[in-house]
């Protein structure tokens, strides 16, 4: 068992230092040297911009999908678009209002995006409301952009110490054979919209303070870029991750799942967090405490190694800033290769 987990950690540290969507991240940086050190609102990167308005605030997030993935399978493509905007919005701790597209590619595929984007509004109850169609032979394209609203916004820069650190997930599907997606569309038919705002739930009542999307970076990608803006770092307790049986841990680590978030609860509120996922049938966990040491590093069956240090390897590059004010900023990055 020793041995074992001892093998387990080196893929792990191996897989992280050459996850691509880990890696693709590492592009933000062109941002912060083109912009300075704020996005066009202001902020580190959350997972969507945070508009402040007369009652309440506007979120604002968009994704462009990887165009190789869109030619072999528009219609996924389509669902991933919605998907990962919505996911979006969720980490944010909003609720989505609607969708904008814009597609370039050809009439056939043009169609099967479309009836992919329409499959998954339905799902997650979230209306097309515009968009932009050029029908042409040339590679095609999508991209997508989402408005929500949110009351108590769930910011990176909450993150501090002392936070219990949560991983929330919908174990329910399978692994995809061609691409790390986990998708439980079938599974979750009717629910997801509500699973989704569960986030928005936590966050009014105080009992979640921040909150990151599980996306193409991984899980410990994805909890990187949420450590990032704070300097801040956590031991991640590897046997308690939520994760389904047949698929190995180093494994699921590298996945996308449909459903998956890393949130960090208020101290002494984690129970009300948990309890509210299980009574929806999800699985959310504690893994770890928020600390000030500002090293990611994971434990299993006794055993521990650090991943990366956050003042010594950024993850995006994107400056954060101590003025925020009521204001976030959007840079996601290269997510779009979902579904």
């Amino acid at each position: 068992m020793v041995a074992d987990a001892r093998a387990v950690l080196d893929t792990v540290v191996q897989r992280f230092a050459a996850n691509p969507g880990r890696a693709a991240k590492g592009a933000l940086h062109h941002v912060t040297e083109a912009l300075g050190p704020t996005d066009w609102v202001t902020g580190p990167g959350d997972d969507a911009a945070v508009l402040p308005r007369a009652r309440g605030k506007l979120l604002a997030a968009g994704e462009a999908l990887y165009p190789p993935f869109v030619s072999r399978d528009p219609f996924g493509a389509g669902i991933g678009a919605v998907l990962a905007n919505v996911n979006d919005i969720a980490a944010m701790g909003g609720r989505p209002l609607g969708i904008i597209d814009t597609i370039v590619a050809s009439a056939p595929i043009a169609r099967s995006i479309l009836a992919g984007l329409r499959h998954a509004s339905e799902l997650y109850d979230v209306p097309i409301v515009g968009g932009h169609l050029t029908v042409s032979e040339a590679e095609p394209s999508l991209s997508a952009f989402i408005v929500g609203e949110v009351t108590s916004p769930l910011l990176t820069r909450n993150v501090a110490p002392g936070q219990p650190l949560l991983v929330a997930a919908c174990l329910d599907g399978r692994l995809r054979e061609d691409f790390p997606f986990f998708p439980s569309f079938e599974q979750r038919a009717g629910r997801m919209r509500g699973d989704v705002e569960l986030l928005a739930r936590l966050a009014e009542r105080g009992c979640c303070v921040a909150a990151k999307d599980v996306s193409m970076a991984g899980t410990l990608g994805s909890l990187a870029m949420l450590l990032e803006p704070t300097g801040t770092g956590v031991v991640v307790d590897l046997d308690r991750l939520p994760r389904p049986q047949d698929v190995a841990l180093e494994t699921w680590l590298d996945v996308f799942p449909a459903f998956a978030f890393l949130l960090c609860a208020a101290p002494g509120r984690s129970e009300e967090c948990i309890v509210a996922f299980e009574e929806r049938g999800l699985v959310c966990r504690q893994v770890g405490t928020i600390d000030d040491l500002g090293t990611l590093r994971v434990r299993l069956d006794g055993h521990e190694t650090a991943l990366m240090h956050q003042t010594r390897r950024a993850t995006t590059g994107l400056a954060s800033s101590d003025s925020l004010g009521d204001s976030g900023a959007s840079r996601g990055g290269s997510d779009g290769q979902p579904a």
